[in-house]
């Protein structure tokens, strides 16, 4: 679909206000709020992770509040069960029938809190409505919003009583954001603003401007495909995956250290959110930059150690920072 310049640029206003705005309400946490717009934009889900207090669920409830979607929260606890989070079928006695009864995961915007707390069969449920949009209970088969989008958080201090997430669900995320404290004088402001906020008894969450409709997120998904990709930077944008598959081309010592390397998922994710961080900086294409800045939330989940990798204290961010030094840029 082509989007006239003249809404582009309406759009574009449309979201570099909607980052305006989440960067005012969440302070010192400027990666968190591009990179949930880069999901919106490139129609994929987010797993973040960082210490509790970092405006993580606060986060995504800022966005959802900008945005003409309705809203649900999970808290995922070992005891929850696939219908807590897909809804189920209840028995009309009056109609002799069963009528479904939806759960929160048919909401737009979801986000799933702390999601390693809950067992794999809960997980599988989300597995098969994050990859498939849609939920199956019993016989029937039910289709999600157009809009979804699911932002996920999991605290990586308390592993007690856990449930690391497979890495078939890990792929199924377009990006694993992991987040840091906020620097010094980012804390002053998040105490002046909290201070605001109680004087006046606002929510972090309430909005603040108007709301950015659906048909516009989906005007901007289409804006952000028209973006300019050239050739030599698809090229670059491959290799950099193919390498993650056979790193020996440039390092064979790094390639003793990848056990799998990215799906063409990863491909197509890296492209989609490489195109979304150009749109938001007002670019009508993309640079080496973009690939390099984004590659690392891309890919980091995707990319897998080896045994021995992991003993030597390796991760897959690790490895995708030695693949982004060894592969030549264009």
């Amino acid at each position: 679909m082509d989007t006239p310049s003249h809404d582009t640029s309406r759009l574009h206003g449309l979201f570099t206000g909607l980052r305006d705005d989440l960067s005012a309400r969440i302070v010192g946490q400027a990666e968190l709020v591009e990179r949930l717009l880069v999901a919106l934009l490139a129609d994929g889900h987010l797993l973040v992770e960082g210490a509790p207090g970092l405006a993580k669920t606060t986060a995504i409830r800022a966005l959802a509040s900008r945005i003409e979607a309705d809203f649900a929260r999970v808290q995922f606890t070992p005891d929850l069960l696939p219908a807590d989070l897909t809804g189920t079928e209840v028995w009309r006695a009056q109609e002799g029938r069963f009528e479904f009864q939806a759960g929160p995961i048919f909401h737009s915007v979801l986000l799933a809190d702390e999601i390693n707390r809950a067992p794999a069969k809960v997980q599988s449920a989300l597995l098969e409505a994050m990859g498939e949009r849609q939920v199956t209970v019993g016989r029937e088969t039910y289709a999600l919003p157009p809009l979804f989008l699911v932002m996920a958080t999991q605290n990586p201090i308390e592993q007690e009583g856990t449930f690391p997430l497979p890495e078939a669900q890990l792929d199924r995320f377009l990006m694993y954001v992991r987040i840091g404290y906020p620097e010094a004088e980012a804390e002053g402001e998040i105490l002046r603003l909290a201070r605001e906020r109680a004087r006046q008894g606002l929510q972090a969450g309430e909005p603040t401007a108007a709301k950015i409709t659906q048909d516009d997120v989906f005007a901007a998904r289409a804006a952000v495909l028209d973006l300019h990709l050239a050739p030599q930077l698809e090229r670059y944008l491959i290799e950099l995956v193919l390498a993650s598959r056979d790193a020996a081309r440039y390092d064979a010592a790094l390639a003793r250290r990848i056990a799998w390397g990215a799906s063409p998922r990863g491909s197509i994710a890296l492209e989609r959110c490489a195109r979304a961080r150009a749109w938001l900086a007002g670019r009508d294409f993309v640079t080496p930059d973009d690939i390099r800045a984004i590659a690392p939330d891309v890919l980091r989940h995707r990319v897998l150690p080896s045994y021995e990798a992991t003993a030597e204290g390796w991760d897959g961010e690790r490895l995708v920072t030695e693949l982004l030094d060894k592969v030549p840029m264009p």
